[in-house]
């Protein structure tokens, strides 16, 4: 079996409380192979460094770089748009990409402006909107809506954002058959007196996270295809960090250009052992 090269740089970063491990591997220096193993034993809390997801920074003949995305537990994943703010600034402070640029993902090609610790990423068009969706849950009927910012998002709106159980109608409806084999994330939605607010279940993190930015962006596009707000719409992650949403259109309509800016801020720089992979 290959060998991963020890030790690594890396640099913690997060992104409106979604915290990412960030590694420049133009310069191979993990095996394809161990990449999934790598990303879940990094990503654990305590254990290692933690986060909720990894980055590898990587060339492409197409872009700036292109980047290979894992979630904690070693899944990969198309596209991250907290992470995708980080990444562009990381890009940009490393000389790798100059302050407006593009990048390749999964999910197609992503442009980048950053501006100190503001981030804003146009993100790939959003597709295959789907409301008033009717998921059954333990006897209960619940309206979902649904839309594809990358990775896959059920958005629904709830009474009270504070008292729903993120955890185990996320996790509920993560897996619920209409959404099988992939799953989905899964987005509350609610009204206060700071305006909208969200919270998120995470596919692959397999938690409530302190913020989404496709999540954000979902609900943003949802909200306003229902009547519920026009562009830009700023929403409020659990974090308490606002993220802004900036399209065209109803929110199903006109959505070539959806814009998300919010911040990306650097942690720590360090250097991965081999006893962060201690089992």
């Amino acid at each position: 079996m290959h060998q991963i090269t020890l030790p690594i740089p890396f640099w913690k970063m997060n992104g409106a409380g979604n915290d990412f491990i960030i590694i420049d591997h133009r310069l191979p220096l993990i095996p394809r192979e161990r990449m999934t193993e790598f990303a879940r034993l990094v990503c654990r809390r305590k254990f290692s460094v933690g986060a909720d997801g990894l980055f590898l920074i990587e060339s492409s003949d197409r872009a700036d770089f292109s980047w290979r995305f894992f979630n904690a537990d070693g899944s990969e994943a198309e596209m991250c748009g907290n992470g995708a703010r980080c990444v562009a600034r990381f890009a940009y402070m490393q000389g790798i990409a100059a302050a407006r640029m593009r990048f390749e993902t999964l999910a197609g090609i992503v442009d980048a402006t950053v501006a100190d610790t503001q981030v804003t990423i146009r993100m790939t068009p959003p597709h295959s909107f789907r409301f008033d969706r009717r998921i059954e849950i333990a006897e209960e009927t619940l309206l979902a809506h649904c839309v594809d910012t990358g990775v896959p998002h059920a958005v629904l709106f709830v009474e009270d954002i504070d008292t729903v159980d993120v955890v185990d109608l996320g996790r509920r409806i993560r897996h619920h058959p209409d959404f099988a084999p992939a799953g989905t994330n899964v987005n509350f939605i609610g009204r206060d007196g700071e305006g909208l607010r969200i919270r998120t279940y995470e596919r692959g993190v397999e938690d409530e996270t302190l913020a989404c930015g496709t999540g954000v962006v979902a609900g943003a596009l949802i909200a306003a295809a229902k009547g519920f707000a026009d562009s830009p719409v700023e929403m409020i992650t659990a974090g308490g960090v606002a993220l802004t949403v900036h399209f065209s259109g109803s929110g199903e309509a006109g959505n070539e250009q959806v814009l998300l800016k919010g911040p990306a801020h650097l942690v720590y720089k360090g250097e991965l052992t081999d006893e962060a992979l201690a089992g």
